[in-house]
């Protein structure tokens, strides 16, 4: 079982910036994929960044490229969101979403958008105008 939980959400203006933080518990964070997707209200989840723990190679939905940055720090088993130049179309419930340990052959085209084993409760982000 692993335990992701999410923080660093808030109330920010627009053009401001904001840093999730999810931590996660386990002993296999280190090899672990590890996604943001996050949910505005009446839409569906939509997938924001991942990292992957094979590589470390970074994904971002085009949307947010260049103003959005996913890193992790392995030693303190948690992921991070750097939120940058935020608009008002930002303001979702964002997740963090882990996927453990995968296969070798579970990095196909797309690998990042699906697949997650495990998902936290959320933070919510709010930008104003």
């Amino acid at each position: 079982q692993v335990l992701l939980v999410e923080s660093g959400g808030g109330l920010v203006q627009a053009g401001g910036s904001l840093r999730l933080s999810c931590a996660a518990s386990g002993r296999t964070f280190s090899s672990s994929d590890m996604g943001w997707f996050r949910q505005a209200p009446g839409k569906e989840r939509e997938f924001v960044a991942a990292i992957s723990g094979r590589d470390g190679i970074t994904y971002y939905a085009d949307s947010v490229k260049g103003r959005f940055t996913i890193s992790r720090d392995n030693a303190k088993n948690t992921v991070y969101l750097q939120m940058n130049s935020l608009n008002p179309e930002a303001t979702a419930v964002y997740y963090c979403a882990a996927r453990i340990a995968p296969p070798p052959w579970a990095y196909g085209s797309g690998w990042y958008l699906r697949g997650y084993d495990y998902w936290g409760q959320g933070t919510q982000v709010t930008v104003s105008s």
